[in-house]
């Protein structure tokens, strides 16, 4: 009966599975239109606090900051269910997508109905930055803030480590001044042990048993590999989809291809390339998490054991670069909660904030570089009309996000 209450804001979760395009940038806009603005959910005040604190932590950060809404609603096993709901469509369609990768002609793949999610995206991405800074820019320092985050984040922005290097600055900057202090005393959040105990005993398990299984060659070792590698980069990277990729290219595709892996490591885990070329670019054209790819490599990974085993390869991929995210932000966030009563960390957060304000902006942007906004041939006037059109609807109309991205894949299919 107590999840009964909870069902409108799972169906909330479930439509935000099924729209959110455009990356961790387009996610975070979408959040505040539907779990801030339309639902109340949350604050905006608490959407940045989640934010600031999702980009300190390894993971998928829109995955753990939607997390943490479930876990303010209803607590751990809330939590849980939002977590699942949120990355299962993605997921299924992802280790879908392995199964039909001798059908799909790779021309199909850049169809033209997606070509408006990209222009989309920055739309959300401008509601997001300017309602953030109108709540954390209110002074001199973190205006300058801002604008050298904005700098460094864009000339930077395929450097994971910038990002928490700069919270990291803007925090030691806000605390140079020592006016502000917590002004609300807060409750008390109890640490549950039991996530950051577990996530050890499986990150540690998993890389003896996988490194034994690689040093004695043991038999079907394939699965346990997989998992150990994704797993390790579930936990380990920070910067989202657009560094989790790359580096999962390196160890499944170029590793493998290399004489000392050839000669010394022949059974290792490998991605024929073009294969994950063609996952790299249908996670970006479909709605969710872009961290749903392992559900694509683990599928392709163990295609040729057949198809249980391939179906295997799917859930091993999306568990192991999920759960180390879910384990990490519900262990480290009552610890972030409970240090935020003291006057250091409570000043670091405004510089944080500032700091979160320049990256949006810098993601704006580096984004827009990608689009035509000057050929009129290459639908230029249309691609600002839709970034112009979509900042407008959000912040002056009480359209839902999905009509928004309905609207936007006619639009891609009609030009």
């Amino acid at each position: 009966m107590i999840l009964l209450r909870h069902i409108p804001f799972l169906k909330a979760v479930l439509w935000h599975s099924l729209t959110a395009f455009g990356g961790p940038q387009g996610h975070f806009g979408m959040m505040l239109k539907t779990f801030v603005n339309q639902r109340r959910d949350i604050t905006e005040m608490e959407l940045l606090d989640y934010n600031a604190f999702c980009n300190l932590m390894p993971g998928a950060s829109s995955t753990q900051m939607l997390t943490l809404i479930g876990y303010k609603r209803g607590g751990v096993w809330l939590a849980i269910i939002t977590l699942l709901i949120w990355i299962l469509p993605a997921c299924i369609l992802m280790g879908g997508f392995s199964f039909l990768m001798e059908y799909i002609d790779q021309k199909t793949l850049k169809n033209d109905i997606f070509k408006f999610i990209q222009p989309m995206a920055v739309g959300f991405l401008v509601y997001a930055a300017l309602k953030a800074f109108k709540i954390s820019i209110k002074n001199t320092i973190t205006q300058i803030i801002m604008v050298v985050s904005i700098a460094i984040s864009y000339g930077f922005f395929k450097s994971p480590w910038i990002f928490p290097l700069l919270m990291l600055f803007g925090g030691f900057v806000t605390n140079l001044s020592s006016k502000r202090i917590p002004q609300i005393e807060e409750k008390t959040k109890k640490i549950k042990w039991g996530n950051i105990w577990l996530f050890a005993i499986i990150f540690i398990v998993a890389g003896v048993l996988s490194e034994m299984a690689r040093k004695y060659d043991w038999p079907n070792r394939r699965p346990l590999n997989l998992f150990e590698n994704t797993y390790r980069f579930g936990s380990l990277v920070f910067g989202g989809g657009q560094v989790l990729i790359p580096l999962m290219y390196e160890q499944f595709v170029a590793r493998p291809e290399s004489e000392r892996v050839l000669l010394n490591n022949p059974n290792v885990v490998k991605i024929n390339r073009n294969d994950f070329y063609t996952g790299a670019g249908m996670v970006r054209a479909i709605p969710g998490p872009v961290f749903s790819i392992a559900s694509f490599t683990g599928g392709i990974a163990m295609k040729d054991w057949g198809i249980v085993m391939q179906l295997t390869g799917c859930i091993i991929g999306s568990l192991a670069i999920f759960m180390p995210s879910a384990l990490l932000v519900l262990f480290f966030f009552p610890v972030w909660h409970n240090i935020k009563k003291y006057a250091t960390v409570y000043r670091a957060l405004e510089g944080i904030n500032a700091v979160i304000v320049g990256i949006m902006f810098a993601s704006t942007f580096y984004m827009m570089k990608d689009i035509s906004i000057i050929n009129i041939k290459a639908n230029g006037l249309l691609n600002i009309a839709i970034i112009a059109g979509t900042w407008i609807f959000i912040s002056f109309t009480k359209f839902p996000s999905p009509v928004i991205v309905v609207i936007c894949l006619l639009l891609g299919w009609i030009f």
